[in-house]
């Protein structure tokens, strides 16, 4: 339902909503830079306590239009206060219940109880940055709320954008802050270099980290609730020449609930997949570089299992989402709870499924091994370029080829591609070097990348996953006890399923990626297929 307000005249009393000083100040400041042409929700907004309060949330319309979202339920006399503090006229908009906290989470990307509210742009964070005091550290300023603020508006910034990681670099002269966007780094605000001391000390402070120790690298975490939203955020410091180096991961606790009809996997790697979970015992193993998404992998598959007639205990480095009826444990090397100590006491626990954040030593793999062939099914990562890569890993590690035959039930690799923007990719011929790096005709169509508002000039949206999956049938168990080398058994194993390559080789044909994203993770399965042939 939409009601038009009418073309009334303004009214000139002032707004009536509790505004705090400086986002009265703010929005002055606004209205008297921005052209007459600007966008509206770019220049006013609702506080989010009395957003939340009262039901009421700003949105844009299709042709630009001002629209105030209520929710069903809420007092529609608040509309009245809503006139006075916008001083313009709007349409509205009755939604639901869970209509509108969607729009509250996607409007707010920090609790008003923090200050900040809306959308914060990069003029607003660069405003923020002035107002922090040069200091020592934290305890030496009288007034730390600019520092604050500052970080606060980095991290809704950051969600707003749906980054991964935020850096926090001090160089001499500057302050650097990037942003991880869909696997690409991105400067996003430049500082003067005397802010870091004060910037560092807060998100230490925040994270719960000895502010005084310098020398040291931390770890710590941060619980946010950013617009109603819950989220944490994982803290890394690190000493460098100009000071501490932080990296925040930022962890979206709606993630934990990821199923594997969500993960993307389809097609011979999720039947693979889907037949090792319903193994009773053995080792399933995720393989790829660091942020290729193993974990989040994990989870799935510990969400298929979680039906609550089994024991699914973790051991994690560190443990990124909490999941309901699984116990998690977090590594501590600081008092000796390792993987494989960790690993070693949860086996007492009388578990059915036992998950393993990485397998890094023998010692992890040999209790890991030992536990798949005494009735557990075990779930753990290995760091490994591909799935075969797995096998010659656990070889490193001195396990004896039998019982990796007898163990292992199957072993998926995975890579994040970017996906392109489906809003203005392009179709293009395929030139003789791409034709020739992905194995296509030349002239071929593909799709390469623009670049438009929607997708932040980028020309990519969001990531895809790639996988390929191996599992271990009579062959490969008999290749694996016989020695047999990768290319062996790689040859098997991708005889009817796509390996890497081939997988990402279908996503361009299919426009949802480009060239050079595949060609990123093809050149290596390429070599590999011409030395087998």
């Amino acid at each position: 339902m939409i009601i038009r307000r009418g073309n009334k005249d303004p009214i000139d009393e002032p707004g009536e909503l509790k505004l705090g000083r400086e986002e009265e100040q703010a929005k002055v400041e606004l209205n008297a830079q921005a052209p007459a042409d600007h966008t509206l929700t770019q220049l006013l907004d609702i506080p989010y306590a009395f957003a939340r309060e009262h039901g009421v949330v700003m949105r844009s319309g299709a042709d630009g239009s001002l629209i105030v979202a209520v929710k069903e339920g809420a007092d529609p006399t608040v509309l009245i206060e809503v006139r006075r503090h916008l001083n313009r006229s709007f349409d509205v908009q009755f939604v639901p219940d869970g209509e509108f906290n969607q729009l509250l989470h996607a409007r707010y990307a920090v609790d008003g109880s923090e200050g900040l509210a809306g959308e914060i742009g990069n003029d607003g964070l660069d405003a923020l940055a002035d107002g922090i005091p040069t200091a020592e550290d934290l305890l030496e300023s009288a007034d730390d709320a600019p520092a604050i603020r500052l970080i606060n508006g980095i991290i809704a910034e950051a969600v707003r954008l749906g980054v991964s990681d935020i850096h926090i670099e001090p160089y001499e002269q500057n302050l650097i802050v990037r942003l991880r966007v869909d696997g690409v780094l991105k400067e996003h605000l430049r500082m003067p270099a005397h802010v870091a001391p004060v910037v560092v000390s807060r998100i230490k402070v925040m994270a719960r980290l000895d502010i005084a120790e310098r020398r040291i690298p931390q770890d710590g975490r941060i619980s946010l609730k950013l617009g109603g939203k819950q989220l944490d955020v994982r803290v890394s410091t690190l000493p460098s020449r100009a000071g501490e180096r932080v990296v925040m991961r930022i962890l979206d606790k709606e993630q934990a609930g990821l199923s594997i009809d969500l993960l993307g996997v389809s097609g011979a790697a999720d039947e693979v997949l889907r037949e090792a979970l319903a193994e009773p015992n053995g080792i399933i193993l995720v393989t790829g570089p660091t942020g290729s998404g193993k974990t989040t992998t994990l989870y799935a598959c510990l969400q298929q299992l979680n039906d609550g007639e089994r024991n699914i205990l973790t051991v994690e480095d560190p443990v990124e989402y909490a999941i309901d009826g699984i116990g998690q444990t977090q590594v501590d090397s600081k008092v000796g709870m390792t993987f494989a100590n960790g690993l070693r006491a949860i086996l007492r626990q009388d578990p059915d499924v036992v998950m393993v954040g990485e397998i890094r030593d023998r010692e992890t793999a040999d209790i890991a091994i030992q536990s798949s062939l005494t009735g557990h099914l075990v779930l753990s990562t290995v760091h490994t370029n591909d799935a075969i890569g797995a096998i010659t890993r656990l070889r490193d590690m001195r396990i004896e080829p039998f019982l990796i035959a007898s163990s292992l039930r199957a072993v998926i690799a995975q890579r994040l591609v970017r996906r392109l923007c489906q809003n203005c990719r392009e179709p293009v011929a395929a030139d003789r070097g791409v034709a020739a790096l992905l194995g296509f005709d030349e002239g071929e169509t593909i799709y390469r990348a623009v670049g438009c508002d929607e997708c932040g000039k980028t020309g990519f949206k969001g990531r895809i996953g790639v996988f390929e999956a191996v599992r271990v049938d009579p062959t490969i168990r008999r290749l694996i006890s016989d020695g047999g080398d990768e290319a062996v058994i790689a040859r098997h194993a991708f005889l009817n399923s796509p390996n890497l390559g081939s997988a990402a080789r279908s996503l361009v044909r299919s426009g949802e990626t480009s060239a050079e994203e595949a060609i990123r993770i093809s050149r290596h399965h390429g070599e590999e297929e011409e030395d087998a042939a």
